[in-house]
């Protein structure tokens, strides 16, 4: 390639790290590509987890992007209302070949206006937001629509991902990334779905969410309005 793809993933207060770590993985593999992790400042960003992210450009500074990627978390139910995080979106959305996203990521762009007439998916128990902001929800794991790509939940990041890279590049080389970090998943329950987890597991997770959910429940209908 006569020039590096340039590839870009928001950091952001409370992103579910393996949303982001999961694509940064495999877009670092791909040839010739550079890639970038953004936020308004050059500064730690606490994650959901123990882990701490720093940026490596910002809003300000960020290029020109191929792809521009955000990742989902609790911290995407700040995002919605973030308007210089919206504004930023926008404008790399208009000259980027792709706008995707990872899990509740959907729902920043979906803010943004970036999936109004577009399928999309999100984190399963997310998905009920994305009509509100005018895409078409669509439960899979990695769904494509023109130049939109979205993930699931989490670990559905890789898939995006891989998908990702065997239209940037090519089969081949998704293929020879994807045996380079032996992505091989074989769970040890069947239970990563509300489609196929125990009935009691999935009655517990839904009790334990139901605070956050009725937050993002208000939060999403703001964004949706202002949207409007």
């Amino acid at each position: 390639m006569s020039t590096a793809l340039q590839i870009g993933l928001l950091v952001f207060p409370k992103v579910t790290q393996l949303d982001l770590t999961g694509p940064l993985q495999v877009f670092s593999s791909v040839p010739g590509a550079k890639v970038h992790l953004i936020w308004k400042r050059i500064e730690p960003v606490a994650t959901d987890s123990v882990m701490v992210l720093t940026p490596t450009t910002t809003f300000a500074d960020c290029p020109q992007l191929d792809v521009i990627c955000v990742p989902g978390g609790l911290g995407t139910d700040d995002m919605v209302g973030d308007e210089e995080m919206l504004a930023f979106l926008r404008k790399q959305a208009a000259g980027a070949k792709y706008v995707t996203s990872v899990c509740t990521g959907s729902l920043v762009l979906g803010a943004a206006g970036l999936l109004k007439g577009y399928r999309a998916t999100t984190h399963w128990s997310a998905i009920d937001f994305l009509a509100g902001f005018g895409a078409i929800p669509t439960k899979t794991r990695v769904c494509v629509d023109r130049n939109r790509f979205t993930g699931g939940g989490v670990t559905a990041g890789i898939d995006f991902a891989l998908t990702l890279v065997s239209e940037l590049v090519d089969r081949k080389t998704a293929e020879a990334i994807q045996l380079r970090l032996e992505y091989n998943p074989a769970p040890p329950f069947n239970a990563g779905s509300p489609d196929t987890a125990p009935a009691e597991i999935l009655a517990s997770m839904k009790e334990r969410i139901a605070p956050s959910q009725l937050r993002r429940t208000e939060l999403m209908g703001h964004a949706a309005a202002r949207l409007a």
